[in-house]
């Protein structure tokens, strides 16, 4: 009985020392890959290797010898305190383990907090400074004796201002979706070579302004792809507007597209913007694509930016699947390379502008569903300038017993507010179009919202829209879009199916 006891002890134990050796050589592994311990590296395998003869002693006792009990004992609770302090160890490296964890989350929250302040501290001077504009020039247009020409100043001023404002709320907005990973893209066949020229004829008036030449260049043998050009124009737009915000007069800008290499799937493109500009300093080029940065100098403490253009650019550049580099030099200018693949496509029929006859929108009704007393009163003024007449529902659900009681054919069009009391945009204009006369289901409805993103575009599309204005209402944006709503109607293409 006393010799069963002891082989028991001599078996348990080898069997507890082969556990330890598994334990350990986890532990180690762990630990190596916890820290950098290149210098250290040779020591984790000695602890091995003292376990190994260990248990090999087990071996040869219990196999070979014979063992009495204050042996068995021994070499039995000798492997129990082996796999005690395993223990103990492994409890101890977890500890500081989840202690620079904590550590390392209070670092970032720290460092949220300070970036927190730095955005607030930058909005806050990128906001007042449009703000004391639009504030400042309307206090002089109101002055007693200023004359018609000093208010159309100030007035073509307040504009400029409001336009400046209005682009920091759409970087501040972009680049929280970006974060927040909203961000995505809608690719669809787009001709590029038109994409890149139609991006420098947007900015030419902006460069002849200042004297700055504008040169455009494309060499692409497939000029259809499958890209989003909404994004890919918003790239091309921030780097353009640098270019000419950063470009001294009688300056120049130049804008390359060329094909590199690709297959009968795929073009291989590159996008090339350079200037004759003030350039960038070596140390600021590490930071270029940071959120928020602006390289401090004389000059670019004089120029309107938030900081937030480039990084939104190399998002939309990386989510794109591209590249972007940068070379620049001080006081000789900066280069920008775009390179990216996109999927051919096959060319469609372009419809060029003049294709259809301009529509008079005199005598024309419409609808305005709109809760907000001013958007209301603005949008009302600048339909009735138009030519329409305008009759208003303070929710949506008004909106659709309105046109419920109407007869077909009464309202020409529904311009329609998303976010209203009662009922809002989206449940009108599904309700609008699941009314059983067809025809007064087909009325045309334009979304009219301050909900500006791509995805309220398409959840606008989907609940039987024809189009989408965005609030600030821009102009002739507002008239292209009844132009184009109000033509596919007469045509007999309203638009968009309801679902």
């Amino acid at each position: 009985m006393k010799d069963v006891f002891i082989y028991l002890m001599i078996y348990a134990g080898s069997a507890l020392m082969v556990y330890n050796i598994y334990r350990y050589m986890c532990f180690s592994r762990d630990v190596r890959e916890h820290g950098n311990w290149e210098r250290e590296q040779k020591l984790f395998y000695i602890p091995i290797w003292l376990l190994v003869m260990f248990f090999v002693g087990y071996l040869v006792v219990g196999v070979f010898g014979k063992p009495d009990l204050v042996i068995a004992g021994i070499l039995f609770f000798g492997s129990v305190f082996v796999f005690v302090m395993l223990l103990f160890i492994r409890r101890i490296f977890n500890r500081i383990r989840e202690n620079e964890q904590l550590e390392a989350r209070l670092t970032a929250a720290e460092e949220a907090s300070k970036a927190k302040t730095f955005f607030l501290s930058n909005m806050s001077h990128d906001i007042r400074t449009p703000l004391n504009a639009i504030i400042g020039y309307t206090a002089l247009a109101n002055q007693e004796g200023v004359s018609n020409e000093e208010k159309s100043e100030y007035i073509d001023k307040i504009d400029l201002a409001g336009r400046q404002l209005l682009d920091i709320v759409n970087d501040v907005l972009d680049m929280s979706r970006i974060e927040s990973g909203k961000f995505s893209l809608e690719p669809a066949p787009v001709n590029l070579e038109n994409c890149i020229r139609e991006a420098g004829d947007l900015v030419r008036t902006q460069l002849e302004a200042k004297k700055i030449s504008l040169s455009i260049s494309c060499e692409a043998a497939h000029k259809w792809v499958l890209c989003d050009k909404v994004m890919l124009d918003r790239a091309l737009m921030n780097l353009l507007c640098n270019a000419g915000k950063f470009t001294e007069e009688n300056g120049s800008v130049s804008l390359q597209l060329t094909e590199l290499a690709g297959d009968d799937k795929t073009g291989r493109y590159e996008i090339r913007i350079k200037d004759t500009g003030i350039g960038m300093s070596r140390e600021f080029v590490e930071r270029l694509f940071v959120p928020f940065e602006r390289e401090r100098t004389s000059t670019v403490s004089r120029i309107q930016g938030t900081g937030l253009g480039l990084a939104i650019t190399k998002n939309i550049v990386e989510l794109m699947g591209g590249k972007i580099a940068v070379r620049t030099e001080k006081g000789k200018g900066t280069e920008f390379t775009i390179t990216v693949a996109f999927p051919l496509a096959e060319p469609e029929e372009e419809i060029s502008s003049g294709a259809g006859e301009e529509i008079s929108f005199e005598g024309m009704r419409a609808l305005l569903a709109e809760d907000n007393m001013v958007n209301m009163e603005i949008a009302q003024m600048l339909l009735d300038q138009a030519g329409f007449l305008i009759e208003t529902a303070e929710n949506g659900k008004i909106a659709v017993e309105m046109t419920a009681a109407s007869e077909p054919g009464y309202y020409d069009v529904i311009l329609m507010d998303i976010q209203m009391p009662v009922m809002d945009g989206y449940t009108a204009a599904k309700a609008i179009r699941d009314l059983p006369d067809p025809r007064l289901a087909a009325v045309p409805i334009i979304a009219m919202t301050a909900n500006a993103f791509q995805e309220d575009i398409k959840k606008a599309e989907d609940v039987g829209m024809n189009g989408h204005i965005a609030k600030p209402l821009d102009i002739p944006d507002m008239k292209a879009t009844l132009q184009r709503v109000l033509q596919n109607k007469q045509q007999g293409n309203p638009g968009p199916p309801h679902s």
